[in-house]
């Protein structure tokens, strides 16, 4: 018997977004071999400088930096506040981060290595601002995640989403391998998610002007997005077929590039009461 909903405070969001979650094989991923290449890729768009014009922050603040990874926001963080504790489960993600704030002279950067869904108010403690840059998308228990950030946040909580536009070259190829294009949970998700637990969030669009660049289609190929690592030999030789039949070569930078290609985020944030 199909079960009618009366309110749309009825819809169970979390379980949606773990339901969609879950039918996607490539949800997860290796991040400590991911991590070498990680920096590199990071720097390809104007994302940090968007992110940081959208932060609330205080120089006196504590941040917790959720999937921290190599420490491409975190470390700018930690030279505008008062002590940043970054989550990862990563070793080796970690290990760069702590590496390179050794080189710049940060020492108010805490490190802890932990999958973020097992995060606890008990053993993180309060935290002034909790930022999850590109980090929540693939979490399926994502309403306790989200309780716990909640509850060890005092003044805000910024998350950022894959936005619509995000996957676009890669479901395209997905349709040109005759594969099912199956996305992440939108952000609509988590914005209801959060509404149903009587969190009332802001959501803007991150305004990602540049798009990737790329000096050879090896390195297209292997812009952390395609996962090499789940493709076999046929599949990669018609990846390398379909990005050298959308990618334009710019006479005058000589890189490759296609219009298409590049980020899209949601910026998702509240003020705790």
């Amino acid at each position: 018997m199909k079960q009618t909903i009366k309110s749309p405070d009825e819809v169970k969001w979390d379980e949606f977004w773990q339901d969609q979650l879950s039918k996607k094989e490539d949800k997860g991923k290796d991040w400590d071999k991911a991590a070498a290449g990680f920096q590199k890729r990071a720097k390809k768009d104007d994302y940090q400088e968007l992110l940081f014009s959208k932060l609330i922050l205080d120089e006196n603040d504590s941040v917790l930096d959720l999937g921290c990874g190599e420490g491409s926001i975190t470390l700018p963080l930690a030279k505008k506040v008062r002590k940043v504790t970054g989550v990862d489960s990563s070793v080796k993600m970690l290990e760069l981060l702590n590496e390179r704030a050794s080189e710049e002279g940060i020492d108010n950067v805490e490190t802890i290595l932990k999958p973020l869904e097992d995060i606890t108010y008990e053993e993180i403690g309060p935290h002034d601002v909790i930022l999850a840059s590109r980090s929540l998308n693939g979490i399926i228990p994502i309403k306790e995640t989200l309780e716990s950030i909640d509850k060890i946040a005092n003044k805000y909580v910024f998350i950022t989403l894959f936005g619509p536009e995000n996957w676009k070259i890669e479901g395209d190829f997905n349709e040109y391998l005759g594969r099912e294009n199956k996305k992440f949970p939108g952000h609509n998700y988590l914005f209801n998610i959060l509404f149903n637990m009587g969190i009332y969030a802001n959501v803007e669009r991150l305004d990602i002007k540049t798009y990737r660049t790329y000096d050879t289609i090896e390195e297209a190929m292997d812009n952390g997005k395609f996962r090499l690592d789940l493709l076999n030999d046929e599949e990669k030789d018609k990846l390398r077929e379909y990005l050298e039949k959308i990618l334009t070569r710019d006479p005058k930078s000589g890189k490759l590039y296609n219009k298409k290609d590049k980020a899209d985020w949601i910026l998702i944030w509240w003020k705790k009461d």
